[in-house]
């Protein structure tokens, strides 16, 4: 009876006490499911303005929104007087765990995540990179798609693009063109030059900004070689350059001027008959 008669004194103290501690609890838990939902928004209106696929928008967010949760709930369990040391120890084991587990798929999603933040490349663009080359077709959470000018289709994991070198050919509006154009020794090499400078100034695709260069490189064994650097739009690169190797071989070849190839020539001793 008097530890009774203890405890109902001691009640008013313990309600407030306790009360105020529930109390407190519950805001902290309002106010941080508040700030979680609004983590969520944030991340979403930020990612949608550059234009990020929808998906890892959507994970993304979800992810932004969990974090937030998760201490919303530690703290408002140690506001009641809850020891959260082991909880986070056994959250961290957890996750440790998991992340083991899921080391590689993790690693492409992680890098699928900087490929669409950061856009080393894009959908349509022409890249190399994990030696292989093609176009991109598609840029997903673990995985890109590329297409190759044959018409092969490779997906690639995202970590083994960006953990190497990507070359995108298409990040700039215009590209060079690097041609090496080798002729015989016996040529007039002004007479070529200007040869050269002809086709280029009568061909369609090659822009006038930058400017061209042609220009003698090498004095090569059998052959003076010449370099032929034009600059086209990105997307005519291929069909400019076929075009203007075969107009270079038949402008060499109305005027004469020869294009050395590999030839050996065969020595005969013929040795008297005894």
């Amino acid at each position: 009876m008097e530890n009774l008669d203890k405890y109902i004194e001691q009640a008013p103290d313990l309600i407030v006490t306790y009360g105020l501690k529930v109390v407190f609890a519950i805001i902290i838990f309002i106010i941080g499911k508040y700030l979680a939902n609004v983590a969520k928004k944030l991340t979403t209106k930020l990612m949608n303005k550059r234009k990020i696929d929808k998906t890892v928008v959507s994970f993304v967010a979800n992810m932004a929104w969990a974090l937030v949760f998760v201490f919303t709930v530690i703290a408002t369990l140690g506001q009641i007087g809850v020891q959260t040391a082991s909880l986070v120890a056994v959250i961290g084991a957890a996750g440790l765990a998991v992340g083991l587990a899921l080391q590689g798929s993790l690693s492409n999603f992680a890098s699928g995540v900087l490929m669409v933040l950061f856009r080393p490349c894009r959908v349509g663009d022409y890249i190399e990179a994990a030696g292989i080359a093609g176009t991109v077709d598609e840029i997903t959470i673990f995985s890109t798609k590329l297409r190759t000018p044959d018409n092969k289709v490779i997906v690639a994991p995202n970590s083994s693009i960006m953990n190497g070198t990507i070359t995108n050919y298409s990040a700039m509006e215009t590209r060079r063109i690097d041609l090496v154009i080798g002729v015989s020794y016996d040529a007039d090499l002004k007479q070529t030059k200007e040869v050269l400078k002809h086709v280029l100034d009568n061909n369609a695709y090659i822009l006038k900004d930058p400017a061209y260069t042609v220009a003698l490189t090498e004095l090569a064994d059998s052959s003076v070689n010449f370099v032929v650097r034009p600059w086209v739009k990105g997307s005519d690169y291929w069909p400019a350059r076929f075009e203007i190797l075969e107009q270079i071989k038949m402008a060499l070849d109305e005027n004469n001027i020869g294009i050395p190839y590999p030839q050996m020539d065969i020595y005969v001793k013929e040795t008297p008959a005894a």
